[in-house]
């Protein structure tokens, strides 16, 4: 008999955080592996994720860092996941998203389902005409000066998932790419797991 795992997900679960990966496509990591090639051996890529994030032994690899000019001429360092990174991600932002979503406030917009800049832009459009203020508000380098401590807490407090806990926390200690740091970038009915 198989020894079962210490966490419990569904390879289900793997599968839809795949599909999710290949329609937003994206860059290829340190690894230099495109979705299209990481299609190639789709079941064991898959199987191989879900087996690591079932038994606690997943751990992300390095992230490529590239660097996004501004505007002002200065850049904005972007970090790009491996594609199996990203799948492993998705997993649990679709897990953490169902639990923290109904207690985001309405008038967050960013990186939420359903929700874009769109969105914000036309509502603020609404309200100019109710008010005669604005707060503009801009947190200079959030993402990368946010305490860690401060996120793991954070999640710590809407779950107690283990795994969850256990990935967010590896995911904001992974590294990045020294060799790729200088580089730069312009951005521009659900099947059924077949492994």
């Amino acid at each position: 008999m198989p020894e079962a795992k210490p966490f419990e997900i569904p390879k289900q679960l793997v599968w839809d955080a795949y599909r999710r990966v290949k329609v937003n496509r994206g860059a290829a990591g340190v690894d230099g592996e495109s979705v299209m090639m990481f299609e190639k051996d789709l079941k064991r890529n898959l199987y191989k994720i879900w087996n690591r994030m079932s038994s606690g032994s997943y751990f992300p690899p390095a992230v490529r860092r590239v660097e996004i000019p501004k505007d002002n001429g200065s850049v904005r360092p972007l970090g790009i996941p491996t594609v199996g990174d990203r799948v492993a991600q998705t997993v649990v932002k679709m897990v953490l998203e169902t639990i923290v979503e109904p207690v985001f406030h309405p008038d967050s917009y960013g990186y939420r389902p359903g929700k874009s800049a769109l969105d914000a832009v036309s509502v603020a459009r609404t309200r100019c005409w109710k008010a005669n203020w604005v707060i503009d508000l801009d947190i200079k380098d959030f993402f990368g000066s946010i305490s860690h401590k401060l996120v793991e807490r954070a999640v710590a407090h809407h779950t107690d998932l283990a795994w969850v806990r256990l990935y967010v926390a590896r995911w904001l200690r992974a590294l990045f790419d020294a060799t790729t740091a200088h580089s730069s970038i312009r951005l521009k009915e659900r099947p059924k797991a077949e492994w």
